[in-house]
């Protein structure tokens, strides 16, 4: 929830796509290989089809299909359940929660910064007090390879072993590629190139002064606790520019709750080649940060329970629970007919903030008797003013 708001907080909207989806659409994006780690079968109509490992094709292949003439910048992000046949272990699981963005327009760095923001915000949001939001530029690695005579192919392989600090996995790699000595120890310099902005100062390039931009907006936004880090690569063929990592190091070895960057993949699905940058969160890996953080997570309770004090009563408590539910409170009503006792016992164990008891005394009074469930306090409020009167008191309490 606390996810959800603050992506529509930032003027994203929300999107939904198939669980299901065709096979094809992810060896697109990330190669046959894939069919090996995720669940892939025939359907009855023999499609081969597949249940869906991760959401940035799905959304991608939505707007090539439904969203292109949409004004830019569109931004959409989703949250839902994805599959992969891995084995089971700490932090990774064959089912497991997704929440991302996704932003598509225009290629500068307000738009690589705009997402960097809310994902950084996000992690505010949800209480995560131990994270760092790494950011770097795949450009930089990239066309250094390329002035090298290096192909997209082995520089991708290169990039995956670079990311991952396996030096010397990549180091043969690039002799292999024809990369001479001097540059190899020049890249591997970049990689180890970390700190705040100022670590690019005396840098020269194309991909540089981006970076710089993306970090001057960052600093426009207020949030100065984000890092440079040119070790950050992510060896994944789509990535194009931007690339960044948020991890809870109360996760020991897997310690990435979220990754993202800049890619291109609209054309993959028959679209236009279109600018795009976004994240996504691992929701099981977040949850257990905060559990590791000692952050409660308790589900938010109830603002009002209502409790008619006899049968005759019932009806009446019935229609205000409707205009208290109306009104925006989270509203319950005893259905089981218990005593007040028993009922202030259930509110409190629903984490209700208020208890409105619904009695004949009262009501000839032309009132009805409200309860604070945390200090107690019961003090009797007009029948016509209920309503407001537990709004503004449930405002007040949630701005304390």
């Amino acid at each position: 929830m606390m996810m959800r708001r603050t992506a529509l907080r930032f003027g994203f909207r929300e999107v939904a796509t198939p669980i299901f989806e065709h096979t094809e659409l992810f060896t697109l994006k990330s190669g046959p290989a894939i069919v090996e780690e995720i669940y892939a079968f025939q359907d009855k109509g023999g499609r081969e089809i597949a249940l869906r490992p991760e959401l940035t094709a799905p959304v991608i292949r939505f707007f090539v299909n439904e969203l292109t003439n949409f004004p830019r910048p569109l931004k959409l992000f989703y949250a839902g359940p994805c599959f992969r046949y891995e084995r089971p272990q700490s932090g990774r699981y064959r089912e497991f929660y997704q929440f991302g963005a996704e932003l598509i327009g225009n290629k500068n760095p307000e738009s690589d910064a705009e997402v960097i923001g809310l994902a950084a915000s996000i992690m505010r949001a949800i209480g995560l007090d131990q994270y760092h939001i790494r950011v770097g530029h795949i450009g930089i690695l990239r066309d250094r390879m390329s002035d090298h005579g290096v192909d997209d192919g082995s520089c991708a392989k290169i990039l995956q072993k670079l990311d991952k600090k396996m030096y010397e996995e990549a180091r043969s790699m690039m002799e292999e590629a024809g990369i001479p000595d001097h540059a190899i120890e020049e890249m591997f310099g970049i990689t180890q190139v970390r700190g705040d902005v100022s670590v690019l100062e005396g840098m020269e390039g194309e991909d540089i002064d981006y970076l710089k931009g993306v970090f001057q907006v960052l600093e426009w936004y207020g949030m100065d606790d984000i890092e440079v880090d040119l070790g950050v690569v992510r060896g994944l063929d789509y990535y194009t520019g931007i690339v960044f990592e948020v991890e809870a190091p109360s996760l020991g070895a897997e310690k990435q709750v979220c990754g993202g960057g800049s890619y291109s993949l609209s054309e993959l699905f028959g679209g236009e080649p279109t600018f795009s940058t976004g994240f996504a969160i691992g929701f099981d890996r977040v949850l257990m940060a905060l559990d590791k953080e000692g952050v409660d997570n308790e589900p938010e309770g109830l603002d009002v329970f209502v409790v008619p004090v006899d049968d005759d009563l019932r009806s009446l408590a019935f229609q205000l629970t409707a205009r208290l539910r109306e009104s925006g409170l989270a509203t319950d009503v005893d259905l089981m007919r218990r005593s007040i006792g028993k009922s202030f016992k259930y509110a409190d164990s629903m984490g209700a903030r208020f208890a409105v008891v619904v009695g004949q005394r009262e009501l000839d009074q032309g009132s009805i008797s409200v309860r604070d469930m945390r200090s107690g306090e019961q003090r009797l409020v007009s029948l016509d003013e209920v309503v407001g009167h537990l709004l503004e008191e449930t405002r007040r309490v949630s701005s304390s």
